[in-house]
């Protein structure tokens, strides 16, 4: 417990309450955000080296009054290359035993926690794949961000919103947030025995998030965390860093260029 308290940084009986939550779910994800003056330093103790091309390009969607994020909504779209474009309804924070099995039960469909140091939420995601040209239509040219959900994903949005007294039919103006250029590059830390991947978000004005991330079975959330603590200390990387998700720093971003207003 003591060692998992290492990357988790939260009392015992918090740590208690993560692991009965891992029991009903499909998988969690531990997540560091690097902060921006160790960039370089974390790059060279894990010789990490992103392709010169950027792997996504990111959107998220949501209107002036960040409606969505208020209710725990995220839509966001992915343009990704030599992969088929995606879309993802996600809830977050989620409850398990809320999610009707019909959606529970689908392939596309996942419950995790997602993790970093000092807190863990849980998030329910649904995915489609999109056309080639789909996320441009929306983007440059106008069409509803809706068209780019499936109908399952437009009842998991409603099912949401109408437990919060919102009518879907009412969630107009939705405004592309992004885009954000996505590098990515899988890695094995040496004396790790599972991947990690570091993902590099740039922003339009070449700011830069930097995060490490890792999977695993959510019967391990404590060895894995141990495990992780020990490996990105070994190489000289600081657990004890500002944390924040990657959508929430590319809403702060956004927002104060105005996008969203």
């Amino acid at each position: 417990m003591s060692e998992a308290r290492r990357f988790w940084r939260l009392p015992e009986h918090e740590l208690d309450d993560l692991v009965a939550l891992a029991r009903q779910v499909d998988r969690v994800e531990l997540k560091l955000t690097v902060p921006g003056p160790a960039h370089e330093a974390v790059r060279a103790a894990l010789g990490l080296k992103f392709p010169r091309a950027p792997r996504h390009q990111v959107y998220y969607f949501d209107n002036p009054d960040q409606l969505l994020r208020q209710h725990g909504v995220i839509i966001r779209a992915r343009r990704r290359r030599n992969q088929p474009d995606d879309a993802v309804v996600k809830l977050r924070p989620a409850a398990p035993a809320d999610i009707p099995p019909a959606i529970r039960a689908s392939k596309r469909f996942v419950v995790e926690v997602d993790g970093m140091p000092g807190s863990y939420v849980c998030s329910a995601a649904l995915k489609t794949h999109l056309g080639s040209s789909d996320i441009e239509r929306v983007v440059r040219h106008g069409r509803s961000p809706r068209r780019l959900l499936s109908a399952a994903q437009l009842r998991l949005l409603d099912m949401r919103l109408s437990a919060a007294h919102v009518d879907l039919a009412d969630l107009k103006d939705l405004r592309a947030i992004g885009p954000v250029r996505v590098h990515r590059h899988t890695l094995r830390p040496t004396g790790c025995d599972v991947p990690f991947l570091a993902e590099c978000w740039t922003y339009p004005d070449n700011s830069q998030l930097l995060e490490l991330s890792t999977r695993c079975h959510p019967r391990e959330v404590l060895s894995a965390a141990a495990h992780t603590a020990t490996v990105l200390t070994a190489h000289g990387i600081d657990l004890t860093g500002p944390q924040q998700t990657k959508t929430v720093a590319t809403y702060q971003f956004f927002d104060a260029l105005g996008t969203l207003r």
